[in-house]
Order: structure tokens, then C-alpha cells, then sequence
């Protein structure tokens, strides 16, 4: 039976990162980055593709361990296997890299005597390419064109080869450990360094340790919010601050479905949010990272500007298919790239000048060149706000008046003004960026809002409705006793929940998103109505809506994209940045602290 999305745990180096099952299998890694193809995707295929499973002597994929959790507040993963002659605890854990990446995995006897059995299949290029294999210097050594793995034992323990797999057996008693180490490397350059796996599992402790101490957060929901920012941090890469919206690709947002998206990559419109949730949290080094990563990631001319960039900022991201891999629970295709990365997104300008606000508002140094960048931008979407677009969820049906887009463009004109106001001896014209900004506001509410029903809509003209309108309240376009904000709070509440759950928007009919097929509530989205139940005076239902989302999290504190109420199941890309930097935000807020623009 195919492990759930919510089996899996998550563990990293701040440069890639893998999900451990709770049957002991590693079933997805992607190495040396978070988008380079996996030389573990079982995930999204089966056995065959590509794991590594240590478990008990006996136990097949579909048992599971007795418990695991993190190691207090870090990313160093323990699971228990309870078993008739003993207790044995798995320690899996990545250490931040010196060069190469490490994957780690401890065995340590708890009680008794267990044997144990390991499983290494290397399937490199997403589970398509068998390497070869080879010992040398007490290593089992896989190659195959440009990737080399390393894999070691200490104590050494007996291994052999079977069916392209790499085994091993061996018994732990109590206070006994065997430790694996697996490393990669380029195949055309020399062995790495042994690094000791035991002195690297307190190193990586300790550093855990000390990020996380430097939580400013004391809310009753502290062990949520910074299991969320650990997460944050376990999906940033470290060289160059940007932050993946999941570790995956290719999650169905319905199981069996075509909505299957490769999100290893980095999105403008989690940017304002992104930053607020680590300011609000104190963590302005990695908030100044993300922020130096946006303005090296748009520079250029603001008419190429994307919605979203590789790691370091890349550009060019193809979208392919890898018909190999069966899918995960047979949901086809399985792609990687995304082709949304040429749509037009209006909504992404706004987002970036918001986050560049943001970043000045928490006192991080101001980039010479970052007001010039923001003003050039301005000047483009002066003249482009009134076009239509693919809109914040990146439809791949026709072009349309997204009142999102247009709110944004709002946003931008806004923080423009208001930080001439506030910065005088800036260059800028704050009344031309005041016109701006009224022509935008009035527009919307002209063709935006359906006055029958007294909600703000999809697009204009639109009868549908769509989450996204929420964030007329995060972002100050009408104050939270106006009535058509509370008209389109109660609206989406009543027309998009799904068993109290917030969809982004209706996938019935002709839908706009031009994709057949459902889609499970977006989490995102459910939080965001926390806010807003929040900001118009309903704590009371916004608690009980928060409780219910931290509910949703699996075992170790992880969300992904969505969440099916039907089936109880999560969906989609995991863990997912968006869920939990809705999270984060939505607990800032229900302590008292004001992240608005």
C-alpha cells in the first residue's frame, strides 16, 4: 500500500532534503539540490525508482514503526520499532554541509537484541538510471555519468549485492549502534572526506539548538510556529537565501488526477508573507537573505520580471514529463520544470514591492539600489495594471481582470506613496503614484464587487468567488468594518468552504482554470480566513478554525498543499511553505501582533 503524504518526515542540509516514511524508507531525495533530479523517487513511482529502507528483519513496506518525533527542536528525525525481542531507534539526520551532501542513519539498540535489515536502491535522474557498482576503501561506490555515491558503515557490516540493491543485515543489543553514511558527490572528483556520523549528529544538534533559541515568538501556539519556521528553514537554500515552495513535484492535488506541479522552486507572490512570518519571529538574518535573493532574483528590465526563479535565481525552468514514473498513487504526469514561470502575473509586482516595505519597516539595511529597482517597476505597472492576466493560482486557462492582480497593484502604488511620505529625501513622484493608486482602487470596487450579493468576485464580471480576497484585509485596500469586506469574508466562508475548509476557488463546470478534475481546500487559504475572521471582530471563530488546521498536521508537525476533508488525507507538494507560513502568520496575529502592510 503507497505510504500516505503525510507518512513522511522530512530531513535536510539547507540545501536539499529528503522524506524518511514511517516504514524506515527514504522515498524521495534530490541530490546536491532541491532541484536536481532524485536518486530517490519511489515516491513518485515505486521501489524500483529509487529508496532506502532500514527496518527490522521481517517487516515488509507496509509496516510501520510504533513512533518517531524530532529531537526537541531540530531536524534530526527518531523513529522506534518495538519489536518481540527488543526496542531499536533510527536516528536519520543531514548535517549542514562543509561540500558534499550527507544523509545519516544511526541504529542505536534501546533494549534487547534486534536484527535489523538496509535496502539501498540508487536510481539516479528520478528513478531512471542504474548505477554502477563497486567497493573500494570499505564503500559500496554507485556511478553513473555525473553522480557518485558513497556508502559506508561504522562498524563496517557485512553488504551485497541483489537485484541492483546494495543489503545489509545486522543485529543492535542494547547501548550498541551501527551508523550508515551515505555521500554525494561529482563522479569526477575524488572521494570526500569521512566525516565522524556521531560527532556530526551533536554538531547538528547543537546548531539546531542555537537557531531556534533565537525564536522571538512566546504564543501558546509556540511548538506549532516553530516547528513551521524549522520547516522554513529546512526548505531555504542556505547559498543563496531563496526559499523552495515544497520539496517536491508532482503531488496530486487530487489523487489520480492531472494537477501535478513541480514547486522546487522559488515563488514571488510567498514573498511578503514570507518575510513577515520571519520578522514577526525574529529571524531577520534569514529574512535579509530572502529579501537579497528577491533583488538579485528580478533585477533586469521589469517587463521580463517572472512569478518565480530557480534557487539562484535561474530563469529558464522547461517543463518536462517523465513518463517512467507510474505516479504517485498513479496520478499522471509526473512533470518536473513549470511552465507557469512565462505566464504574466500581474499580482507579483505588488508582492515585491510590499516585501521590499516590509524588509525597510523591520530595520534590515536598505540596498542602494533597491528604491530605483522598485520605482522602474512601478513605471511598468503603471502602465499594464488595467491587462489581464493568469492570476495569482497560475491558470493555464484564458487571460481575465483577476481582482486579486488589480488589489496588488493597489498595494504597490500604496507602498510607493507611502514610503515617499515617510523617506522625503527619496526620488519619486508620490502624486503621480496617488493617482495610480485611486484609479486602481476605484476600478475595483466598480467591477470587482457584485453590490447583490456584497462580495468581491474571481474577475470582474465574474459570478465565482476565489480565497484570494481574504487578503483585501492583509493588505489595507478597505478597513475591516467595511461592509463589502465582511460581505466577501461571509461569502467565501459559505461558498468555498469544504467541511470548513477554504478552497481556492470553484473547479466545477468550466472551470478558470482550464484543467479537468477537482482539487482538495487549500491550506493556505484556510488560514488566511482565520485572519480575516480574525480582523473583523470574530476571535472566538478564528481560534476554533486555528485549532482546527494544527489538528490537520501529521505526526511530526508537517502540512502540505491541501487537505481532503472526504477522505481525511493530505495533498499536494509537501511540505508545503505556503501552509506553514499561513501558519506562522495566523499565530502572530491571534497573539496580538499586527503584520499588515
Amino acid at each position: 500500500m503507497t505510504p500516505r503524504i503525510e507518512d513522511y518526515a522530512i530531513i535536510g542540509d539547507l540545501q536539499t532534503a529528503a522524506l524518511v516514511g514511517r516504514n524506515g524508507s527514504v522515498d524521495w531525495l534530490c541530490l546536491p539540490r532541491f532541484d536536481s533530479g532524485a536518486c530517490f523517487a519511489a515516491l513518485l513511482g515505486d521501489e524500483e525508482n529509487g529508496h532506502w529502507r532500514i527496518a527490522p528483519t521481517g517487516t515488509d513496506s507496509t509496516d510501520t514503526c510504533t513512533r518517531r518525533a524530532y529531537v526537541d527542536d531540530s531536524l534530526v528525525l527518531e523513529t522506534f520499532w518495538e519489536t518481540r525481542t527488543g526496542t531499536v531507534k533510527v536516528i536519520d539526520f543531514m548535517p549542514q554541509r562543509d561540500k558534499a551532501p550527507d544523509v545519516m542513519r544511526i541504529v542505536e539498540g534501546v533494549s534487547g537484541s534486534v536484527d535489523m535489515s538496509s535496502v539501498l536502491r540508487l536510481r539516479f535522474d528520478f528513478g531512471s538510471v542504474v548505477p554502477w557498482m563497486r567497493r573500494s576503501h570499505g564503500h559500496r561506490v554507485a556511478v553513473a555519468g555525473p553522480d557518485s555515491v558513497w556508502l559506508r558503515s561504522e562498524p563496517p557490516v557485512k553488504t551485497w549485492g541483489q537485484q541492483f540493491s546494495t543489503c545489509s543485515s545486522f543485529t543492535v543489543a542494547e547501548g550498541e549502534s551501527v551508523a550508515f553514511v551515505l555521500t554525494w558527490h561529482p563522479s569526477h572528483s575524488a572521494r570526500p572526506k569521512l566525516i565522524d556520523p556521531h560527532k556530526s549528529l551533536k554538531h547538528t544538534l547543537s546548531d539546531w539548538a542555537t537557531w531556534a533559541a533565537r525564536c522571538t515568538y512566546h504564543g501558546r501556539h509556540r511548538e506549532a510556529v516553530l516547528r513551521s519556521l524549522i520547516t522554513l528553514k529546512a526548505l531555504t537554500y542556505a547559498p543563496t537565501g531563496g526559499i523552495v515552495a515544497a520539496l517536491t513535484t508532482s503531488l496530486p492535488e487530487e489523487i489520480g488526477g492531472v494537477r501535478n506541479w513541480d514547486y522546487r522552486y522559488c515563488w514571488l507572490r510567498d514573498s511578503t508573507l514570507t518575510l513577515g512570518a520571519m520578522v514577526s519571529a525574529g529571524y531577520l538574518e534569514e529574512a535579509a537573505a530572502w529579501r537579497d535573493w528577491l533583488l538579485r532574483a528580478v533585477a533586469g528590465d521589469p517587463a521580463d520580471l517572472q512569478i518565480m526563479y530557480g534557487l539562484a535565481g535561474e530563469r529558464r525552468l522547461p517543463e518536462t514529463e517523465l513518463p517512467w514514473l507510474s505516479g504517485y498513487e498513479n496520478s499522471l504526469p509526473v512533470r518536473t520544470g513549470n511552465a507557469a514561470v512565462r505566464q504574466r502575473q500581474l499580482d507579483v509586482y505588488g508582492e515585491v514591492i510590499d516585501s521590499l516595505r516590509v524588509a525597510r519597516e523591520a530595520g534590515l539595511d536598505d540596498k542602494p539600489h533597491a528604491w530605483n529597482l522598485q520605482l522602474s517597476l512601478l513605471g511598468f505597472l503603471e502602465s499594464t495594471w488595467r491587462e489581464p492576466d493568469e492570476g495569482l493560482w497560475e491558470v493555464r486557462g484564458e487571460r481575465r481582470h483577476f481582482v486579486h492582480s488589480k488589489v496588488m497593484a493597489w498595494v504597490a502604488a500604496d507602498r510607493a506613496v507611502r514610503t515617499l511620505e515617510e523617506n522625503p529625501e527619496l526620488p519619486g513622484d508620490a502624486d503621480r503614484w496617488r493617482a495610480m493608486r485611486d484609479a486602481v482602487h476605484a476600478e475595483v470596487c466598480e467591477k470587482g464587487y457584485d453590490p447583490v450579493r456584497n462580495t468581491f468576485t474571481q474577475y470582474y464580471g465574474s459570478q465565482e468567488l476565489d480565497a484570494s480576497t481574504l487578503l483585501i484585509l492583509r493588505t489595507g485596500f478597505l478597513p475591516p468594518d467595511d461592509p463589502r469586506v465582511v460581505g466577501t469574508v461571509d461569502a467565501v466562508r459559505d461558498e468555498l468552504a469544504h467541511d470548513g475548509l477554504i478552497r481556492r476557488y470553484s473547479t466545477e463546470g468550466a472551470s478558470v482554470d482550464g484543467l479537468p478534475g477537482d482539487e482538495g481546500a487549500f491550506l493556505a487559504c484556510s488560514f488566511w480566513l482565520v485572519d480575516a475572521l480574525l480582523r473583523t471582530g470574530r476571535r472566538d471563530e478564528a481560534e476554533v478554525l486555528f485549532d482546527r488546521l494544527l489538528d490537520l498536521r501529521n505526526d511530526v508537525g508537517l502540512l502540505a498543499e491541501e487537505y481532503d476533508p472526504v477522505a481525511g488525507r493530505q495533498l499536494g507538494n509537501y511540505p508545503q511553505a505556503f501552509s506553514h507560513i499561513g501558519l506562522v502568520n495566523s499565530a502572530v496575529d491571534l497573539a496580538g501582533e499586527d503584520l499588515a502592510g
